[in-house]
């Protein structure tokens, strides 16, 4: 009971959280489907990161707010192409393939999604399903952003570049290094969207190796 009575109080603080968040709140406003979406927009803004008529692959795409932003940004000769095991309601501008990009079927649905097989820019917000228990969490997430490096450096063209998100802990630093051997330059950045306690960064890899 008492282990329930946790939960719920949990449950109800991350809600109180939520609805009282601005960026949340904001991104009503604005029509944006996710807060995600600020920090994405903050990371272009810093660091220029989109450009007219590029293509982005986004991995963990729904519910859209990346792909939105993303959509918005390349115009109307860029492509975004976008996947997820979740189910996405549709976006202009946008491709969404839905499956799980492991599968040899859905990936190459992904690869043949892409103009000559190549995309500009990889992008990724995926995050596990949270246990609330670090020791599965934190194996879970690493799992999912070496996932996105792998699929980066099998799709990206010459001077390619890879936005992930990395949740801080045991692997990430081991995760960075690969990074580092894959990009030419690598930086972190913590948008102020990022909710301070989270242990959330986002890294930027420029020019693939």
């Amino acid at each position: 009971m008492a282990s329930t009575d946790k939960k719920n109080r949990s449950n109800r603080r991350w809600l109180d959280e939520h609805f009282n968040d601005p960026y949340v709140q904001l991104a009503q406003q604005k029509g944006y489907r996710s807060r995600a979406s600020f920090k994405l927009l903050e990371i272009h803004e810093k660091d220029h990161l989109i450009r007219q008529g590029m293509t982005v692959l986004d991995l963990g795409a729904a519910p859209g707010g990346w792909s939105q932003i993303a959509s918005n940004l390349v115009g109307r000769h860029g492509r975004v192409i976008a996947t997820d095991i979740l189910e996405m309601a549709p976006l202009e501008g946008v491709e969404f393939i839905h499956g799980d990009f492991r599968e040899q079927q859905i990936y190459d649905r992904i690869v043949a999604a892409l103009p000559g097989g190549h995309a500009d820019l990889v992008i990724s917000d995926m995050a596990p399903n949270i246990s609330g228990m670090g020791i599965v969490d934190q194996p879970r997430a690493m799992y999912l952003v070496e996932l996105a490096l792998d699929m980066a450096r099998n799709v990206l063209g010459p001077e390619g570049a890879m936005l992930v998100k990395v949740f801080q802990g045991s692997g990430s630093e081991e995760f960075l290094k690969a990074m580092r051997a894959s990009f030419n330059k690598v930086v972190i950045r913590k948008p102020k969207a990022s909710r301070p306690r989270s242990r959330e960064v986002y890294m930027l890899g420029r020019n693939i190796l």
